[in-house]
């Protein structure tokens, strides 16, 4: 196993995440996820990051028990679906995941998307949560400064975490120094473009000078930039292969070269306009 995968950022409650996980999003639900989640925890990853709405919750609590791992070296990630927020129906959301998952506690509950005049109070239901000690961290994907505004406005615990989509296209470079300053950790989906990176030039170039795969180039810079970073893949293979970037550093200059790729493009979903 990468030695890598034991590195962590500490939340801002005090809490040790690690900064490379495995995603599951798409990854079939039964054999196929579990096998994915069974072979990472075995190669070392610590970090499963799921989601309601991805249908496959069962399939990691299953490979979670199949890896024999033990519970307190694990961080597992679920979310509140769109359609479940609101003050109870997220509490019933958040039970329901944690039976699926077949866990006692999760370690990491985030808000899905900012479902405007709903994630308030769902917000309130992630504190009370974290209160009752039934998750050891709570926090936000997809939302961009404003709504962390409003958040922030009512809410008695800051987010320890915001996931959203980060990548050399979609730098979030406001973002970020916004997350910075109120202590809220940044964290990656979709950090390899959907595949999209092997369409770019100056990414390719740089695997080659540091003899590495593209996907490894990308997945460093996201470390480089203290950003958590959680590579989705069914394929054992791949999901080892993912994991050989903490024995390497990328050099100023080409770090740089990347965040100059940005063109503020998403692959998936604008959380000002979506309608899910």
């Amino acid at each position: 196993m990468s030695s890598g995968l034991n590195q962590t950022v500490v939340l801002h409650n005090g809490v040790k995440m690690p900064i490379f996980g495995l995603g599951v999003w798409k990854s079939p639900e039964g054999e196929v996820v579990e096998r994915a989640v069974e072979t990472a925890i075995r190669l070392g990853y610590r970090s499963i990051d799921t989601a309601k709405v991805y249908e496959n919750e069962t399939g990691v609590g299953n490979g979670i028990i199949k890896s024999e791992a033990n519970r307190e070296d694990l961080f597992i990630t679920t979310k509140v679906w769109n359609s479940d927020q609101g003050y109870e129906s997220t509490l019933a959301a958040f039970e329901a995941s944690r039976r699926r998952l077949q866990l006692d506690y999760i370690d990491l509950y985030l808000i899905h998307w900012p479902v405007e005049g709903k994630y308030t109070e769902t917000w309130r239901a992630l504190e009370t949560l974290y209160k009752e000690k039934k998750v050891r961290a709570i926090g936000v994907s997809n939302f961009q400064t404003h709504h962390l505004d409003t958040l922030l406005a009512t809410a008695e615990i800051v987010p320890m975490v915001n996931q959203v989509e980060f990548h050399p296209y979609l730098t979030q470079d406001e973002l970020r120094a916004y997350c910075r300053k109120h202590h809220i950790q940044v964290e990656a989906w979709s950090p390899l473009m959907q595949g999209h990176f092997l369409e770019e030039k100056t990414i390719l170039q740089l695997a080659e000078k540091y003899d590495r795969t593209p996907a490894q180039i990308i997945l460093r810079w996201d470390i480089e930039n203290e950003v958590v970073t959680i590579p989705k893949s069914i394929t054992p293979s791949r999901i080892d292969e993912n994991t050989n970037i903490f024995d390497f550093q990328l050099e100023p200059e080409d770090i740089t070269l990347l965040n100059q790729l940005n063109r503020n493009h998403r692959f998936g979903p604008d959380p000002d306009n979506f309608d899910f």
